[in-house]
């Protein structure tokens, strides 16, 4: 077909052919590279990221190519993408087929050759990433898994985990997330008529606590408690 040859000119039919093209060739080589090569993105989203800068850039950096083709090509490739992301959503076949299911490299201490092959990932990268989570023996994990995005799930086995509030039975707070009330010496009155505080109490707990002024602020949190925490220019 003439659109796969280079020539001065293409028809709008034509920019539409070749992006469509494209766009599933692209889908093609993600998989057979594999998740390591795309890291932290799934074939489809690959796909359309490696293009679209790469087609917008040309036109910009060269006077001699029009808009039109960039143009066409980009909406075909985002409507291609849509319409990946809802058969993703929709049929499950798809959702397989554009994401790979996770593979095994870890089991009950030991680890998976036929797994690691899988992934193409070695020994050496799961170690590190082992030491990454501050674990330094391969026999202390139940499970380690490639994920299709690129990175790894692990999980220790039960007797290995880190003592927890929950698992000595002991009673704790409610998550509690602090509010910003002072930023850059300036406060956030939004922040304060949530909580019921007035201006007036930060100002004299900022006297009182600190002996201190609002401008000399940083950064100044409160919690439920009503423990403020301020950090101040230094």
């Amino acid at each position: 077909m003439d659109f796969f040859q280079s020539q001065e000119t293409l028809t709008s039919l034509e920019w539409v052919l070749r992006a469509v093209v494209t766009f599933f060739f692209l889908l093609i080589v993600s998989r057979v590279l594999g998740q390591r090569a795309i890291s932290q993105l799934r074939p489809l989203d690959f796909a359309i990221a490696l293009v679209i800068g790469n087609i917008i850039a040309h036109p910009l950096s060269d006077a001699k190519l029009g808009l039109k083709g960039s143009i066409i090509t980009t909406i075909v490739l985002v409507i291609l993408y849509l319409g990946g992301i809802f058969i993703i959503l929709k049929w499950p076949w798809f959702r397989r087929l554009m994401t790979p299911a996770p593979i095994t490299v870890v089991q009950n201490g030991e680890i998976i050759s036929k797994g690691l092959k899988k992934a193409r990932i070695s020994i050496d990268l799961l170690l590190e990433e082992l030491r990454k989570k501050k674990i330094e023996d391969v026999k202390k994990v139940a499970l380690a898994m490639w994920e299709a995005d690129g990175k790894f799930s692990i999980f220790l086995d039960p007797k290995y985990e880190s003592l927890t509030p929950s698992s000595i039975q002991l009673e704790t707070q409610p998550f509690d997330f602090p509010k910003t009330i002072i930023k850059e010496g300036k406060i956030n009155s939004k922040e304060l008529k949530l909580i019921q505080k007035s201006e007036e109490w930060v100002i004299s707990s900022l006297k009182n606590l600190y002996q201190t002024e609002v401008k000399n602020v940083l950064f100044a949190t409160l919690d439920s408690q009503d423990n403020l925490k301020v950090f101040l220019y230094k």
